[in-house]
């Protein structure tokens, strides 16, 4: 198995199990990339994967290669390759057809933060009062600023 932090190949419908499990256990979200071994572009994509998977540990991150696990493939409705599937408690929230690495990353970084709640990392009001916005360096996502000064402004206009 791999380490955490990376791309988890599931190459036995077991191993591929035991993750669709652990992620409804959790609540984690999963990231799938159905892909084939022979494609260009699912090659191509790979590193953005892997690159994603260091960055965003609250995310686990599978790869299936459809022609030894197609049952899966064909159970979950990929008909092309590579295809991303955005997975959270055994449902599926998002999907990507194609090898688009900015909407992957796109879309990795929206359901990260809905994934990571932002009460636990996001600045107070009273840190940042109405009007103010943090810099890169003062606040832990673009989302929790954001969320941070809509909320100052909100409360104060109410």
């Amino acid at each position: 198995m791999a380490e955490e932090n990376q791309v988890i190949h599931c190459n036995t419908t077991e191993a591929w199990e035991e993750q669709l499990h652990k992620g409804n256990e959790n609540k984690k979200l999963l990231v799938v990339d159905f892909t084939a071994w022979s494609y260009g572009p699912c090659q191509l994509i790979g590193p953005i994967l892997a690159e994603l998977a260091k960055k965003n540990p609250e995310i686990t991150f599978l790869k299936v290669y459809v022609d030894e696990l197609k049952i899966v493939s064909e159970k979950w409705g990929v008909d092309a390759v590579p295809t991303f599937l955005f997975l959270k408690e055994g449902k599926v929230v998002d999907k990507i057809v194609g090898a688009k690495k900015d909407e992957l990353r796109t879309k990795v970084v929206k359901h990260a933060a809905v994934a990571s709640p932002t009460d636990d990392i996001c600045p107070t009001r009273d840190t940042y009062p109405t009007g103010a916005t943090a810099t890169s360096s003062e606040s832990a996502t673009a989302t929790c600023t954001a969320t941070a000064t809509s909320t100052a402004t909100s409360t104060d206009t109410a």
